[in-house]
């Protein structure tokens, strides 16, 4: 199991956060502060360099969501953190952005994470908290499993062009 943590700046609607939820069934580590998150955590980072892959699993011991508002978050400060990845092509399934690309909500971040990583259980648990979240998975199974498969960041992103193309 890979420990999960979120960067919340409480810049989110309350009743509409999924780290909150996580943090109530005790499934994530929230921290307040970007200055307390582990240095060695896989960050995910929309604009990282690089894209997670199954490659990254072998050094992999905590997932850290960054839940807050982008458009407040000086990206320059993710500098320090070397192991940001973004997420591949998924759609979202959560009701307020429901079949758009690349606007996850935390939990389907993290669980896209897991699954990538070969860690689909511990997905599927975060997930089933959200009467939505199972959706999340069903949407994108085909892409998921064929990412979980790749063996790369390169080999993610041939897999990625098939469905932006």
């Amino acid at each position: 199991m890979i420990s999960l943590i979120a960067f919340r700046d409480n810049s989110c609607d309350p009743k509409k956060c999924t780290v909150k939820k996580l943090e109530k069934f005790g499934m994530i580590n929230v921290v307040k502060k970007i200055t307390q998150v582990p240095k060695t955590t896989l960050l995910l980072d929309p604009t990282a360099e690089y894209v997670i892959s199954p490659a990254d699993k072998k050094w992999v011991t905590s997932i850290t969501a960054l839940d807050c508002s982008w458009v407040v978050l000086d990206t320059t400060n993710l500098n320090p953190w070397k192991n940001r990845r973004a997420l591949p092509f998924l759609v979202a399934a959560n009701p307020v952005n429901f079949g758009k690309p690349f606007t996850l909500t935390s939990v389907e971040a993290l669980a896209a994470a897991l699954v990538i990583l070969g860690e689909k259980e511990q997905a599927v648990r975060i997930l089933e908290k959200f009467n939505w979240g199972l959706n999340f998975l069903k949407l994108n199974e085909e892409p998921l499993e064929e990412y979980a498969n790749a063996k790369d960041s390169a080999e993610m992103l041939k897999v990625q062009s098939e469905y932006i193309g």
